[in-house]
């Protein structure tokens, strides 16, 4: 067995090479290397397999695993209050790149438990491809971006596409109402799963543009609503490699919202349908048999959740937008 020494040891090594300046230093900016050791001891415990995919009877938190393409993968579920067996919408919500489910879920820094509880939406937080024990320090494979999961080509896409049939057989989920988000590396993992993922409605990425590979045919119209910070120095709002060790050319905002306003047959002229002060978004609204598409913009905020999350470790201020609330709005109304 590997000593907790030892993995303490590879795991900050390991910051100096994994993406910089997203869940990284946001788990050891934190100064919490104990807490990561108490989620390896934690996960331990659990079931590496869950081959019979068992049934969630109840409202309540949920841990599964299971293995894919040779790989112990592994989820978090929760099923809000109002959940009673009827078909129930569902939001997958992935972490950013460096790391892992329980962060995305933590609700005091992103919100999503208590958006599933007040909205009635299932929660489902996948987590993604890691060489550590319990999985800390994930990253996904989002085309062009991020870690060693882009670079060993894991089949994140359809790690994810399994975890959902897999909800679908556990828990009443209405397959018309099956979105996705994610922060940073996890936005880029939802734009690809907008590509390759039939089963998404719709997406809503934050601080991450659209990195997967050029080859994108949707078999159906995707709806979008991005969230994205003029002044993100991460993932620029106008392309480029960012700060960190990464050194990805991400796409810029603009030319993401090109691509996708095509792939949507959306309307090319665009409506402002919110001001307020330090925010704005702009609509594309949807024309026959197409799907709209959304930017929410920020002036501020850097590389973090409106309304909510981290950066680097540390609490962002309250914003001008809450991304919980805009994109449970926008999903509501498709």
């Amino acid at each position: 067995m590997t000593s907790r020494f030892l993995v303490g040891m590879s795991v900050l090594a390991t910051v100096t090479v994994t993406i910089g300046g997203t869940a990284v230093a946001q788990q050891l900016g934190d100064g919490r290397l104990q807490r990561i050791m108490q989620h390896i001891d934690e996960r331990r415990s659990k079931p590496a397999d869950d081959r019979s995919m068992t049934p969630i009877a109840a409202p309540g938190n949920y841990r599964f695993g299971f293995v894919h393409d040779g790989i112990a993968r592994e989820y978090l579920v929760h099923v809000p209050k109002s959940y009673h067996g009827q078909p129930t919408p569902m939001l997958i919500a992935l972490h950013g790149g460096g790391g892992d489910a329980d962060f995305q879920a933590d609700d005091s820094r992103y919100g999503l438990i208590s958006k599933s509880e007040q909205a009635g939406f299932i929660a489902v937080f996948p987590n993604g491809y890691s060489r550590f024990p319990g999985g800390i320090l994930a990253t996904w494979n989002a085309g062009t971006c991020c870690g060693r999961a882009q670079e060993n080509k894991v089949d994140d896409v359809g790690f994810i596409r399994e975890v959902i049939h897999r909800l679908e057989s556990q828990a009443s989920v209405d397959p018309k109402r099956i979105f996705a988000t994610g922060m940073s590396n996890g936005a880029m993992m939802s734009w690809r799963l907008a590509c390759e993922a039939p089963e998404i409605r719709a997406v809503a990425p934050v601080e991450g543009t659209d990195n997967t590979t050029d080859r994108c045919t949707p078999s159906h119209a995707v709806a979008v609503i991005e969230f994205h910070a003029a002044d993100d120095p991460n993932v620029p709002f106008n392309g480029g490699v960012g700060v960190g060790p990464s050194h990805t050319n991400y796409k810029s905002v603009p030319e993401t919202q090109v691509k996708w306003v095509q792939l949507d047959g959306a309307d090319a002229k665009s409506q402002r349908v919110l001001t307020v002060a330090g925010a704005h978004c702009d609509l594309h609204a949807a024309r026959r048999g197409g799907a709209p598409v959304e930017l929410c913009v920020t002036n501020t905020g850097g590389h973090s959740w409106p309304g909510g999350g981290t950066q680097q470790g540390r609490k962002q201020p309250s914003m001008a937008i809450s991304a919980n609330d805009l994109m449970w709005n926008f999903f509501s109304s498709l």
